[in-house]
């Protein structure tokens, strides 16, 4: 990718992409070594009402979720980002190429057609990332991480977990980077 091709995705993004084109494109070359002050609260399914608990994060936010998914058949999470939407949140989702060509029911594209920009990262075997950042640079900023596919069956079927991490702005600001360099090599996802 090219430094005028990261200019454009950046001015795209409305300026999300602060960070140096060679640092965006290549991956960390340390493990990033964070303060060990957060607050963290945990939801294992099944038995605990994960999805219900992302949704209120969504609900919660005020200016921004950034998505990260491998997999996307829960409608609840997918109804509480086309709210957040249509509420202006900048909503902006990163769904796996592949899985998403698999997956039968609809959610991806649904927010696509809602007016929520997605992309499809294929630049991986997998891209397997289950994040979500929510308002970054906010004292309210929070991370959504863990085993758990945004889909019915995690909450269901499987045994997951999602942690939820907030108060840590140097862990926020990784978990942004890491969404930027998948960003900037994914492509928009075109409706037909």
């Amino acid at each position: 990718m090219t430094v005028s091709n990261i200019a454009r995705w950046a001015s795209a993004l409305g300026g999300l992409l602060a960070v140096t084109a060679s640092w965006a494109l290549e991956p960390m070359a340390t493990p990033l070594a964070a303060p060990v002050t957060a607050n963290v609260r945990v939801a294992f399914t099944p038995g605990d009402d994960a999805a219900g608990q992302i949704i209120d994060a969504i609900r919660q936010a005020r200016k921004q979720v950034l998505v990260q998914a491998f997999s996307f058949t829960h409608d609840g999470i997918a109804r509480a980002l086309i709210d957040a939407h249509k509420r202006g949140i900048d909503v902006k989702l990163i769904a796996d190429t592949e899985q998403t060509g698999k997956m039968k029911r609809e959610q991806v594209t649904g927010m696509a057609r809602a007016g929520v920009p997605v992309w499809l990262d294929g630049e991986h075997q997998s891209a397997h990332n289950k994040v979500m950042v929510i308002d970054a640079g906010q004292p309210s900023a929070l991370i959504v991480t863990g085993s758990y596919n945004f889909t019915r069956a995690a909450q269901h079927k499987n045994a997951e977990n999602v942690v939820f991490i907030g108060g840590n702005d140097v862990l926020v600001r990784s978990y942004v980077a890491n969404w930027q360099r998948h960003f900037a090599h994914s492509r928009p996802l075109v409706l037909h």
